[in-house]
C-alpha cells in the first residue's frame, strides 16, 4: 500500500485532473483505491458527484477514526472510494495548530486505512502551509505536476527548500510535465533544462480540451473518452509511476 500525494505549491497545474484519473486507473488496474479530496474547493468531489455529510468538516477529519470511516463514499466505479472535501477545510491549518504534533496528524488519521486500500491518493490544495507539511509527512510519494514555465522552476526550488527545512528528503518526489503544448518552443526548452537538473518522469500530459471537458462529463477522461490522447497519457503516467514506486 502506498499513499501518493498529488501536490504543487502552485495552483492551476493539473493536480486534480491527475488525481482523479490516476485514482480511476488504480482502482481499475490494481485494486481497491481511496481518493482523498483535501482541497476546500472540492473539485475532485465534484467530478465524482460525491458530497460529504452535512456534519463532516475539518475538525472531524482530524479526529479520524469512525469520523473518517462514516464519510468514505463509494463512486460509480468498482473499487474506487472517496473521502470528499468540505468547504471548512479552508480553516484546516487553524484546526491543526491546536493539536499536539500537528505536523503528523494527517499521517495518524490515514494510518488505520492503509491496510484496506492498495493506494490512497491525495488531491492537495496549493501553497506552503501546516497542511502542506502534514501532506508531505503522510505521503510515501509526492507526485508533482509541472507546467514547463519559469514559474514552475521557481515553485520546484521552493518545494526543495521547504523539504530541507522540515527535514524530509527528496527521494520520494516524482516530477512530471503537465499541460504541455508541443508547439511552444519555450515548453520544449524548459523541459530539456529541467530534465538536465532533476529526475523527471518521461510521460507528459498534454494541454487538452478533453481534460478540460472533465467538468462537463464529471468523469475521469480515461472513463469518458478512453480512446483519447489524454486518456493514453494518463495510462502511461500511471504505468511509469508504478515502475518507480
Amino acid at each position: 500500500m502506498s499513499v501518493i500525494a498529488v501536490y504543487n505549491i502552485k495552483g492551476g497545474v493539473g493536480k486534480t485532473a491527475t488525481a482523479v484519473n490516476l485514482a480511476y486507473l488504480s482502482a481499475r488496474q490494481t485494486g481497491k483505491t481511496l481518493l482523498v479530496d483535501m482541497d476546500p474547493q472540492a473539485s475532485a468531489s465534484f467530478y465524482f458527484r460525491v458530497c460529504p455529510q452535512q456534519n463532516f468538516g475539518a475538525k472531524k477529519l482530524l479526529k479520524g477514526g469512525r469520523h473518517i470511516e462514516e464519510n468514505i463514499k463509494g463512486t460509480d466505479y468498482s473499487g474506487l472510494y472517496m473521502l470528499p472535501a468540505d468547504f471548512s477545510y479552508r480553516n484546516i491549518d487553524l484546526a491543526l495548530d491546536e493539536r499536539k504534533e500537528s505536523h503528523m496528524r494527517l499521517h495518524k488519521v490515514l494510518a488505520p486505512l492503509m491496510a484496506e486500500y492498495e493506494y490512497i491518493i491525495l488531491d492537495c490544495p496549493p501553497n506552503l502551509t501546516l497542511l502542506s507539511e502534514n501532506i508531505l509527512y503522510a505521503a510515501d510519494y509526492v507526485l508533482m505536476p509541472l507546467i514547463p514555465t519559469t514559474l514552475s522552476l521557481r515553485s520546484l526550488d521552493q518545494l526543495y527548500a521547504f523539504l530541507d527545512k522540515i527535514g524530509l528528503g527528496h527521494d520520494n518526489l516524482l516530477l512530471f510535465f503537465s499541460m504541455v503544448e508541443k508547439r511552444k518552443k519555450m515548453h520544449a526548452e524548459i523541459m530539456l533544462s529541467l530534465r538536465e537538473r532533476f529526475r523527471v518522469l518521461q510521460t507528459t500530459i498534454p494541454y487538452s480540451a478533453d481534460i478540460e471537458r472533465m467538468g462537463v462529463y464529471r468523469q475521469p477522461v480515461a472513463a469518458a473518452l478512453p480512446a483519447s490522447t489524454a486518456a493514453a497519457a494518463y495510462a502511461s503516467l500511471w504505468r511509469e509511476i508504478q515502475e518507480n514506486l
